[in-house]
Parts: C-alpha cells; structure tokens; sequence
C-alpha cells in the first residue's frame, strides 16, 4: 500500500468520487476531508493557492461560479479576493484538492498511472 493521500472536496461530486475509486483501486490509502462539513481552512487554502495558483484552483466553469452575479464574479480579481469567495463558498474550489505525502498538492483528475 501506498501512502495516504487527503483529498479535499464535497462527496456528491462526480470527479472527486472517480479520483476517490481510483486512487483505493491502485492501492493509495484516502483520508476524504468534506468541504461542506469541516469548511476550508485557511491555512490549507493557503497553501494550495500557493502551490496551483488561485486561477487554477477557482473553478469557473461550475455552477456555484455561474451563479454568482456579474459584480460578484467582476469582484474576483486577485488570490485575496479570490480566497475570501472560496471560504464562503466551497463548492467554487476546483475539485478534487489532493494532498500528496510528499507534499505535492494538485487539483482536479489526476491520472492514477503517472502517480505509480
């Protein structure tokens, strides 16, 4: 077995639960953290904006993001900004947020065979 690998995002999601199956099917143990139930921690926030970016990690093609008003999407203009939509709203963060032991973070699917 693999080391644990944590992986952030919400449970009803179609992409977090393919990267979940797939991951326990090549072997990684998952330590599965719910946004909608712990929030987003700041420091975990942090820490992935400053590994991805906060472009690569607001997810603007979903529907929380399209729902939002035009001044509330205008409003998004830097990682600060950025950071303070995504604690209020979880489900605007690109999913699935993984946590890696080495201390590589990523986001979104990431394909099993390049983490063998």
């Amino acid at each position: 077995m693999n080391s644990t690998a944590v992986i952030w995002g919400i449970p009803n999601c179609d992409t977090v639960k393919r990267m979940r199956a797939a991951l326990m099917a090549a072997g990684w143990a998952v330590d599965f953290r719910d946004f909608k139930k712990l929030g987003v921690p700041t420091d975990r926030l942090a820490a992935w904006t400053a590994a991805v970016g906060w472009e690569r990690l607001l997810n603007r093609q979903g529907t929380t993001w399209k729902k939002l008003s035009a001044t509330e999407q205008a409003a998004v203009v830097d990682a600060a900004s950025a950071a303070v939509l995504m604690r209020a709203q979880s489900s605007v963060i690109k999913r699935p947020v993984i946590e890696w032991p080495d201390g590589h973070i990523t986001v979104g699917m990431v394909p099993v065979s390049r983490l063998l």
